[in-house]
């Protein structure tokens, strides 16, 4: 099979990821590149290429399909950032690995992140939510609802699921951050990953005797005890739950309040019904998509995509932002629209290797927006250098974009 004239770019490698005019917004380049090259070549961070999807099928298509492999030991595997290729070092996690491996550990964590155990676990996340509300009202205004509410209710919520001390927040979340960020050098990010390892595995060597209700005890009991998992895949397992955990959903409720709040008419129709928030949360799933550096894979064989043929060991990033705002599957998609179905957005990525985590995130969200939005009416954006800042403080560097403040009033 040969090359289409779209597999030999006569213009360069486009350097990845490109910057964002909009903050809520996609690059342009996404919108360009899939009008005219839906499958692009771009130079990752470290001057070596992959391919870039950028439509709506073809991303569908290449997670779908296991001739595109996730697993991040193999040659060609894309990382879009040091940090990235550091926060695989030591034991691969589970969803950079391939089946059989992949489905084996996978199973293991399924009946405590079905819809059925979230539902029941609930209202424990509605006293989190309380709990952090409750604080965040105590502060002065205007009070950072990143600090005092976005970031700790996941953080305490995986805590207690997993079975991590909520004390040690500022541990894990500092280490999480510089694991995942652009701005961390290679050694910095590595140590990261070293440090939340060695954490988790002295966490999972007590619960060899002292096991409680939680994931971490389960693994270890059930399965490391049994022989089914070695200790370094408890801690690789146990390190992506945490930081995966609370690093992703604190972003989404971030960014989406500020979303809310930037469209009030959207806001209002919301607060009129707050039934909505189901619907209300795929739609800002979709718009925000914050695993904005794409998903990475790697060809196993020769495959045509988007009319070009990708090698055997080429990467390939297939870009969630860009997808969910392709217009052939979203009418207007750069508008954020509450009353649109956006259920089949990819934010939480597509086929074996789809978030395990999803029901949880859609619970707190849910929960979080509902809390927020009901108890407090007058919530607003603090007027800028009210905090003697500059409002809010975007993320770009992080692997899972957000902010890194929020001022707020109520």
């Amino acid at each position: 099979m040969t090359r289409s004239p779209l597999a030999e770019p006569a213009r360069p490698a486009i350097a990845f990821p490109p910057d964002r005019s909009d903050p809520l917004a996609p690059p342009v380049e996404y919108r360009v590149l899939r009008d005219s090259a839906p499958a692009s070549r771009i130079t990752l961070y470290d001057g070596s290429e992959a391919w870039l999807l950028t439509r709506y099928d073809d991303v569908r298509a290449v997670l779908g399909d296991l001739r595109f492999s996730a697993d991040a030991r193999r040659d060609g595997f894309p990382f879009v950032s040091a940090a990235v290729r550091a926060s695989v070092g030591g034991r691969t996690p589970f969803f950079r690995m391939d089946p059989p491996d992949h489905d084996r550990i996978r199973r293991m964590l399924t009946r405590d992140f079905m819809v059925k155990s979230i539902d029941a676990l609930r209202p424990r996340i509605s006293a989190i939510v309380d709990r952090f509300l409750d604080q965040l009202l105590a502060q002065p205004q205007p009070a950072d609802l990143v600090q005092e509410f976005a970031l700790p209710i996941p953080s305490a919520v995986i805590a207690e699921l997993l079975g991590v001390p909520y004390e040690d927040h500022e541990y894990f979340q500092t280490r999480g951050k510089r694991m995942l960020s652009r701005s961390s050098t290679l050694q910095e990010s590595a140590q990261s990953v070293v440090d939340l390892r060695e954490y988790i595995g002295k966490l999972a060597e007590r619960r060899r005797t002292d096991p409680g209700d939680d994931v971490l005890s389960r693994l270890v009991v059930e399965r490391e005890l049994t022989g089914e998992l070695d200790h370094e895949d408890v801690k690789s397992t146990g390190l992506l739950l945490l930081v995966a955990g609370h690093e992703t959903t604190a972003n989404m409720i971030a960014l989406s309040v500020l979303t809310l709040l930037r469209h009030p008419e959207q806001l209002a129709a919301l607060r009129a019904d707050l039934s909505r928030v189901r619907d209300v949360v795929e739609e800002l799933l979709r718009f925000l998509s914050v695993v904005h550096s794409g998903v990475p894979r790697v060809a196993l064989e020769d495959v045509e995509i988007a009319g070009v043929v990708i090698r055997e060991g080429e990467g390939v990033i297939a870009s969630v932002p860009a997808a969910n705002w392709d217009p052939a599957h979203f009418a207007a998609p750069e508008v954020f629209d509450i009353d649109r179905d956006a259920r089949r957005h990819v934010a939480f990525g597509f086929g074996i290797h789809q978030c395990l985590g999803q029901p949880l995130a859609r619970a707190e969200l849910e929960i979080a927006l509902t809390t927020l939005l009901d108890r407090l009416p007058g919530l607003g954006l603090a007027e800028s250098g009210e905090d003697g800042g500059g409002g809010p403080e975007f993320a770009p560097e992080k692997a899972v974009y957000g902010l890194h403040r929020l001022p707020v009033t109520w």
